[in-house]
């Protein structure tokens, strides 16, 4: 019976938690409901990779999908999974931007996820991932615009046999309006955390959700995060993530990819074979934080 227990005690734990929003709530966004189609369908084919993967899922759609329900849900599980668990975020609606009150430059943005009743800032999606315990691996799949310029093109056509998708981004005008109209609140949520997290937050990671490029300041506190995370985001920050019918672009291709399960490559060659299946106008990123390279060369989803 002790061994039993002892097996039992041993085996890796999967928690996942998957985020998806067609829409978002006028009152949070200066009027703006940000209508998509396709976000409830990604968050629902992650939790069905989840569940195939043997972990227990929360999948959080539209409504359900407020800032107060997505971090009780990762403090939930940050307080059950110990070193070799796995815990798997997905997210898939808007990416926005608030302007970064706790940094070095005036003109620096803050990439946000657009929730139902406001934005996830960057720097709080750090520090709730900096809580999870040593040797815990994280996966992060965001299906968004983060964007570090305040300008954008058009989103482009993929081809000649689909139409071009919706944009995820968050339109500069949207975004400006609800910074100002709930200032107060953004300007706190962000001092809030650079106190909770001390010097780290201070260094302010650059872009968390986007992981774009290494900043040295980055680079610096990965050097303290105990879980070993992957992130692998829809798009670079001069692009856009498309919508689509079914699926968002990004997401449609990784489940191409990964074949209901017949995949059997690495988390590296995954992102690569994701990033060839879509056009040079929207390119994956895949970014790393704390120990991760061994967790880069294990099977996607293996818990």
């Amino acid at each position: 019976m002790a061994k039993t227990t002892s097996s039992s005690s041993s085996t890796p734990k999967g928690l996942s938690l998957h985020i998806g929003l067609n829409a978002v709530s006028p009152a949070a966004y200066g009027g703006w409901s940000g209508e998509l189609a396709a976000c409830e369908f990604d968050a629902k084919d992650m939790a069905a990779i989840a569940k195939s993967r043997g972990m227990k899922s929360t999948v959080l759609l539209t409504k359900q999908g407020t800032r107060a329900k997505m971090l009780a849900a990762m403090r939930k599980a940050a307080k059950q999974l110990k070193k070799g668990d796995l815990f798997f975020l997905t997210y898939s609606g808007h990416g926005g931007q608030v302007p970064d009150v706790t940094g070095e430059e005036a003109d620096k943005k803050d990439e946000t996820w657009c929730l139902y009743d406001g934005q996830l800032i960057d720097d709080e999606l750090y520090f709730e991932l900096s809580r999870f315990a040593s040797g815990v691996r994280i996966l992060v799949l965001s299906d968004s615009c983060h964007s570090g310029t305040v300008t954008r093109a058009t989103p482009p056509q993929f081809d000649g046999t689909r139409p071009a998708g919706r944009s995820k981004m968050m339109p500069f005008s949207v975004g400006l309006r609800t910074y100002r109209e709930h200032q107060t609140f953004y300007d706190k949520l962000q001092q809030d955390v650079a106190k909770a997290a001390g010097k780290a937050a201070a260094a302010d990671p650059d872009s968390m959700l986007a992981q774009l490029a290494v900043s040295p300041r980055l680079t610096a506190i990965a050097k303290q995060f105990k879980p070993s995370v992957i992130l692998i985001s829809g798009c670079q920050d001069n692009q856009t993530s498309l919508d689509g019918e079914q699926n968002g672009a990004f997401t449609e291709q990784l489940l191409k990819v990964w074949n209901h399960g017949n995949y059997n490559g690495n988390y590296a060659k995954f992102h690569a074979a994701i990033k060839a299946g879509l056009p040079a106008s929207q390119t994956p990123n895949l970014f790393t934080l704390g120990a991760a390279a061994r967790f880069v060369r294990q099977r996607p989803f293996n818990v």
